[in-house]
């Protein structure tokens, strides 16, 4: 068995670019996430992955993330 270890030093441009993408992700995931909460507290259902999936687009136009 191997295990190989990478290190990456980006510059700063690149960690910008990391930052936003991760701060972007964490963003759309809690987004989501009090979506699925608010509708099982109200209705007892949850959406499904196809159902949050298509909110996206809009999710997108709405906070334009650059």
């Amino acid at each position: 068995m191997k295990a190989f270890k990478f290190r990456i030093y980006p510059n700063q441009t690149q960690k910008e670019i990391i930052e936003k993408s991760f701060g972007c992700s964490r963003f759309v995931y809690n987004h989501m996430l009090a979506l699925q909460k608010e509708k099982y507290e109200n209705e007892s259902e949850s959406y499904s992955k196809y159902d949050l999936i298509k909110k996206l687009p809009s999710l997108k136009k709405e906070y334009e993330w650059r």
